[in-house]
């Protein structure tokens, strides 16, 4: 014989006999799972990039400082060669002897680049021309063979011994000029990657935390 079917038991009343309905929690825990299910970032290697968003700004900042004096100490020292070449009063040959040097033809030697050039493509050359290409070594032992008393060995020996000198002064200031513009150039790279890692934490709360997708439920 088939079971009756019987009414469920109505709710229980409140004090006022209302029917008591069931409400969704409102505790702050419940609604920040609510929301961490309900959201998913929308760049998921953006996030991974600027989850430790405090240390990459700390980062950035460190390289942007460093970049800085990089740059102010790569400008100080291209300023000192300057200053160590202006009161030396070298000027390019004009007209130019060498036409390689034709386009500095009258200029003078103030920056690193033109001291490379005079030192190697004009006191260079010039020296080859002095004794038969032979170096100052080479002439002063030479004269001191002879017992110092041959006037154009101690001659040649003179002009060589000044121009290997101005040549290698002339070379260490392209040197450090040379080092001056890497410390520019190297400073400049670095405060663009510091804006870079500025900007990380700024395009993750735009991306994730400004609002993101809504995560697609299992069914």
């Amino acid at each position: 014989m088939a079971t009756p079917l019987l009414p469920s038991a109505p709710a229980p009343a409140a004090g006022n006999g209302a029917t008591h309905t069931p409400v969704p929690s409102t505790h702050p825990a419940a609604v920040s799972r609510d929301e961490r299910v309900r959201r998913e970032p929308r760049s998921a290697l953006l996030a991974k990039l600027t989850s430790l968003t405090s240390i990459a700004t700390v980062a950035a900042a460190g390289m942007i400082v460093v970049g800085v004096l990089a740059v102010v100490g790569g400008n100080y020292d291209k300023q000192v060669v300057h200053d160590q070449l202006a009161p030396q009063q070298i000027f390019f040959p004009k007209p130019a002897s060498n036409p390689a040097l034709a386009a500095y033809a009258g200029q003078q030697v103030l920056t690193g680049h033109q001291a490379k050039l005079y030192a190697e493509d004009q006191i260079g050359v010039d020296l080859t021309k002095v004794a038969g290409g032979k170096t100052f070594s080479q002439i002063s032992a030479a004269w001191i063979a002879g017992g110092e008393k041959n006037a154009t060995l101690a001659s040649e020996r003179t002009t060589l011994f000044t121009g290997e000198t101005l040549r290698g002064l002339l070379l260490n200031a392209w040197g450090w000029s040379l080092i001056g513009t890497l410390a520019t150039l190297a400073g400049i790279i670095l405060m663009l990657l510091g804006a870079v890692l500025l900007l990380l934490p700024l395009a993750n709360w735009r991306l994730n935390l400004r609002g993101g997708q809504p995560a697609t439920n299992a069914t």
